[in-house]
């Protein structure tokens, strides 16, 4: 037991070490403080309606009225039944926000290491490198938490795989059934479809690997275990996985039925999103050095550029005052490559480069070949539609399944983030042993100092072959008038300057990491010693960059995380109502804050990646134009208005209402008729469906008439209506057929799809009680099968745990 203490006691110190980086990192969350993310402001006004459901009534709701006009709340945080992963999740997440996803981060990367048999320094060394990579920073900046979440177990999951491989097979087993699971439990698909492809990369070099040794039996059969693992770990997750499959045929990743634009023009049908959103955030080949040289392309689009800078002179040449010009140039636009819009360079560090390309001389077989794959795999699809590697992404926008379910193509970069820090530590590792000689370390130094080294220097002796001109260059000569050119001309020269500081900087920490491994090699630093001044390197490289762009001063007080938006005149005006309708806010506040007005209201705008395809295309045609026949059957009451800087509540007394007869239901024959039909139809009295089972069909409606909402719920409307003739009622909500069942004095009752996005229902002559549910199927079925693949796998482990107890006793025995 001693003994074993002994070897686990460097784990766990290395283990608190990195939740006190962790912590120091991201301080202010020990004085309460949060970290402002914009995302999850979005995310906040998003899901206000289903965490306050929650609170009032203990239960889950899997539909929210408060955005887009009503969706489903899978993709919004919904919380399901007998997701034990889950429960792991949070456990393993344990510290404040952001810091524990910083710290799971060093977790997975570290135990990765050590099952690749790298020393333990050398495995927290690495998983420094990969958890401070600079992107991986960012994320967590702005908020996109599911992204960092399913990045931080991408490790976990190598990890297990390749014990498999090690013919660890129970282990290998087990570590890879949690690590996906814990994986998809993080809920970002890109992501995980991201890994997929590293690991079949990784299965593509083993495959080889086993050839060459004459193995195939034990990587068939390692590839079966997987396959198993993989499955269950699907299984654990199953609601989530189920409910996801099931709305994004629905979403906007699913494929829509119109075969025309808003302008009438014809459009390509896909079954995914179209090439130009999926390549709109596509890196430019330039921008490949900014992994290398933090900003070669000038950083992010807005940066400090300081007292010292051109831009600075130039505000205070044309009458700013000192405050005045330091508070422009805090916001310069000194990026200046192809992309729209950056937050920051995807820097994964000048030292960890240095060490990768020094390992590319070193370290030799399938593990050297599946690492190199990915990064390039990895680099060349994250150009997107930059020439000349346009074609590649297009073959796999056409061709590989699921491929164009998913758009920033750059956000693939991750996997070569984490490709670069394996590699380096790895090289490293072998400048320590002895499968290679001095003379070969010293050769392998050489060219790496070259081939880093000498590509910095290039870059400073003939910076001047660099323009320096960006894309939206044009825009801000228009934007300054007659300084426009002056402008210009200041900010180029203060990209030039962050060109030369950065490159510099690039150029003496390769020296100062060829040095290191130098000294070494002539036994002037021990081993030990080499570890710490790459740790010191390492961290000075990649946080001083990070801090540039998430510091201290991206946290708040914690109550303006949790209550991000305050009620203005025109909101506080509308909450007095308490009917039930629905709110449009053109105001600036709202076209900056789309989620704003869903934390306050059942509103028709918001802000997800994956909002109903229905309604997004309802709303490039109609709700973006104002047609007031669709808000009106939308039942928009109220309209945030705004003018001369003031907002206001305006009232639309021909709103529809909740639900209403109709006296003409006309039957359209395709999806393209009936949205264009929408632009003129009076919604109130007529109704169009593309639905097999209605007919046109004309109907009589009397003066007394009537359909009256009595309750509400996310999940639950009720209605009692009145007509001394058969009739057809239009219900202002979102037709969602996988989920809401229709009743008809407590008989379930089927309902249709009209007016492209609302329901529609025949109800009798006479009085009727008429109430909606959302009853989705789908998670009665996943919470199922999560309950008996929880179950099976408790039973799984607690049967390897003894088996692998069992050999080991017969060993020492």
């Amino acid at each position: 037991m001693s003994l074993s203490f002994k070897k686990f006691l460097p784990h766990l110190l290395i283990l608190i070490g990195f939740v006190v980086i962790s912590l120091a990192y991201f301080s202010p969350v020990l004085q309460g403080k949060q970290i402002k993310q914009s995302d999850i402001m979005h995310y906040i006004g998003m899901a206000q309606q289903q965490k306050d459901f929650k609170a009032q009534t203990g239960q889950e709701t899997y539909w929210t009225n408060s955005a887009f006009g009503g969706m489903p709340t899978y993709q919004l945080g919904a919380k399901y039944p007998h997701n034990y992963i889950k429960k792991l999740d949070l456990t393993l997440r344990f510290l404040p926000r952001p810091a524990d996803y910083l710290f799971i981060y060093f977790l997975g990367f570290y135990v990765l290491l050590l099952v690749l048999k790298i020393e333990y320094k050398l495995a927290a060394l690495g998983a420094l490198a990969f958890g401070f990579s600079t992107y991986l920073i960012i994320i967590l900046g702005v908020g996109h938490n599911s992204k960092a979440h399913a990045i931080a177990y991408m490790p976990l999951v190598l990890s297990g795989i390749v014990l498999t491989f090690r013919k660890k097979y129970i282990f290998g087993f087990l570590l890879t059934t949690v690590a996906l699971a814990l994986e998809i439990c993080a809920n970002h698909f890109q992501m995980t479809y991201y890994l997929m492809l590293l690991v079949i990369v990784l299965g593509i070099a083993y495959l080889i690997d086993a050839y060459r040794k004459q193995l195939l039996p034990h990587f068939f059969k390692a590839v079966g275990i997987l396959v198993i693992a993989a499955g269950l770990s699907v299984a654990l997750n199953a609601t989530n996985v189920m409910a996801t499959q099931e709305y994004v045929k629905e979403s906007t990743r699913g494929k829509s039925e119109l075969a025309i634009n808003p302008d009438g023009s014809s459009r390509e049908v896909t079954s995914g999103l179209s090439k130009e959103y999926i390549t709109e955030y596509s890196y430019g080949l330039l921008e490949t050095f900014n992994l290398y040289i933090p900003r070669f392309l000038g950083g992010g689009s807005g940066e400090d550029v300081g007292k010292d800078s051109e831009s600075y002179k130039f505000y205070t040449n044309i009458g700013a005052s000192p405050i005045e010009a330091l508070n422009e140039v805090r916001n310069s636009p000194t990026y200046w490559g192809d992309q729209t819009i950056v937050e920051a360079p995807a820097y994964v560090g000048a030292v960890v480069l240095f060490l990768f390309v020094f390992a590319l001389f070193l370290v030799k077989g399938r593990l050297k070949w599946w690492l190199v794959g990915g990064s390039l795999l990895s680099l060349i699809l994250s150009y997107g539609d930059s020439e000349p590697f346009a074609f590649i992404t297009n073959f796999f926008i056409d061709y590989v399944p699921l491929y164009n379910k998913f758009r920033a193509v750059s956000s693939i970069q991750v996997v070569l983030e984490l490709c670069i820090p394996v590699l380096a530590i790895f090289g490293l590792s072998r400048l320590f042993n002895q499968y290679e000689k001095d003379e070969g370390k010293l050769k392998a130094l050489k060219f790496s100092v070259l081939i880093a080294g000498g590509l910095a220097l290039l870059f400073l002796i003939f910076k001047g072959a660099f323009d320096f001109v960006g894309v939206n260059d044009g825009y801000y000569r228009q934007t300054y008038g007659q300084y426009g050119e002056a402008f210009i001309d200041a900010l180029r020269e203060d990209r030039k300057s962050f060109f030369t500081q950065d490159t510099l900087r690039t150029l003496i920490l390769v020296l100062l990491s060829a040095s290191t491994i130098y000294m070494f090699l002539k036994k002037k630093l021990s081993e030990t010693l080499v570890v710490v001044v790459f740790a010191a390197l390492i961290l000075f490289d990649l946080v001083g960059v990070d801090r540039r762009y998430v510091n201290n001063d991206n946290f708040v007080s914690a109550i303006k995380v949790s209550k991000p938006y305050r009620a203005n005149a025109a909101d506080q005006e509308i909450l007095k109502d308490k009917e039930h309708f629905r709110v449009l806010d053109l105001s600036s506040e709202g076209s900056r804050a789309p989620a704003r007005s869903a934390y306050f209201h059942n509103s028709l705008s918001g802000y997800h990646a994956a909002k109903l395809k229905r309604f997004d295309e309802l709303y490039d045609f109609h709700i973006a134009k104002n047609n007031m026949n669709v808000l009106n059957m939308l039942n928009t009451k109220y309209i945030i208005a705004e003018e001369e800087g003031q907002v206001f509540p305006y009232t639309n007394e021909d709103a529809n209402g909740n639900a209403w007869f109709i006296s003409n239901l006309e039957k359209v024959n395709s999806a393209n008729v009936e949205i264009q039909k929408l632009d003129s139809l009076n919604t109130s009295i007529k109704a169009i469906t593309t639905s097999e089972v209605l007919n046109s069909k004309q109907f009589s409606v009397d003066s007394i008439a009537n359909i009256r909402l009595t309750d509400h719920k996310p999940n639950q409307l009720k209605y009692s209506s009145t007509n001394s003739r058969d009739g057809f009622a239009v219900f202002s909500e979102m037709y969602y057929g996988k989920g809401w069942q229709a009743y008809l004095d407590g008989k379930e009752v089927p309902h249709q799809r009209v007016n492209y996005v609302l329901r529609g229902l025949g109800v009798p002559s006479g009085n009727h009680n008429i109430e909606f549910k959302f009853e989705p199927q789908v998670v009665k079925t996943g919470s199922s099968i999560a309950l008996a693949s929880s179950i099976l796998f408790g039973l799984l482990l607690l049967g390897g745990l003894f088996m692998e107890f069992k050999n080991k006793s017969n060993e020492s025995a």
